[in-house]
């Protein structure tokens, strides 16, 4: 049975992973059916993404058949290899959705624990339900977080609490992370929340959105220098294209933009 389920709709690429029934939990068919859904959508024309999970749960994080099988297997011939760009395989089902051109919503219900929580994290927007339960779970194992999430974590918590969570394991629910800065809003329908806000984007010129991603992506990591440039060259990309116009011309019509791809 497979794993991640990936359904075009209106320009949005729904991306559901599909194992129900052990919470989503992670295992090697489960990987490597995140990390494909993940490169078919950033080669698709898809101007929006939602995350999600069946069933009564995001993703419970590795399945404990992986940590049995990680026993057996030699770390530094498994971890060290990158694979995909920078990352090596289990951190690419993360980094998949940053690589992913357009914004990326997930919809968390449910339990998102270790890997799954850094599955959450490769996303642009985090919108959980109230009892949504999170967890940098790693510790718990006596391992580190490896998917991605020493890459991704540090950009949205505070120091000190990134090291509480990380040397703990501590589960929390959707309005700690609210505050902490894990997640962007709750929502007592996060699948609706999730479609309606990626229904939003999709309404806006894919090549301001797709630049835009690009920019934000710079600004987070580059000097000042870096970033000023990059805001112009992004800019006269933009200015005059036939989508750019369109979005001018509906508004100042008071109608529906009709962006092409």
């Amino acid at each position: 049975m497979a794993r991640v389920s990936v359904e075009y709709k209106d320009h949005i690429a729904h991306v559901t992973l599909t194992r129900g029934d052990k919470m989503n939990a992670l295992d090697d068919e489960m990987i490597k059916g995140i990390i494909a859904a993940g490169h078919e959508v950033a080669a698709s024309k898809a101007r929006a993404v939602v995350l999600a999970g069946e069933g009564k749960a995001f993703c419970a994080g590795l399945d404990l058949m992986s940590f049995a099988k990680m026993g057996q297997m030699d770390p530094e011939e498994w971890l060290m290899a990158r694979s995909f760009d920078d990352a090596n395989e289990v951190q690419e089902v993360a980094m998949a959705w940053r690589r992913v051109p357009v914004p990326v919503i997930a919809a968390v219900q449910g339990v998102c624990f270790g890997g799954g929580l850094q599955l959450a994290l490769g996303a642009d927007i985090r919108i959980a339900a109230p009892d949504a339960r999170f967890s940098v779970m790693e510790m718990k194992w006596g391992i580190v977080p490896d998917m991605g999430g020493m890459a991704l974590l540090p950009r949205l918590l505070r120091s000190d609490v990134l090291r509480r969570l990380t040397y703990t394991a501590e589960v929390f629910e959707a309005p700690q992370a609210l505050d902490w800065g894990l997640v962007t809003e709750v929502s007592d329908d996060p699948l609706a929340a999730a479609q309606a806000l990626a229904a939003e984007i999709a309404g806006k010129n894919p090549e301001g959105i797709r630049a835009a991603k690009r920019l934000i992506g710079v600004a987070e990591t580059a000097d000042q220098a870096t970033v000023l440039m990059e805001e112009s060259r992004e800019q006269v990309a933009l200015i005059g294209t036939p989508n750019q116009m369109e979005a001018i011309a509906a508004q100042m019509q008071k109608r529906p933009p009709q962006f092409k791809d």
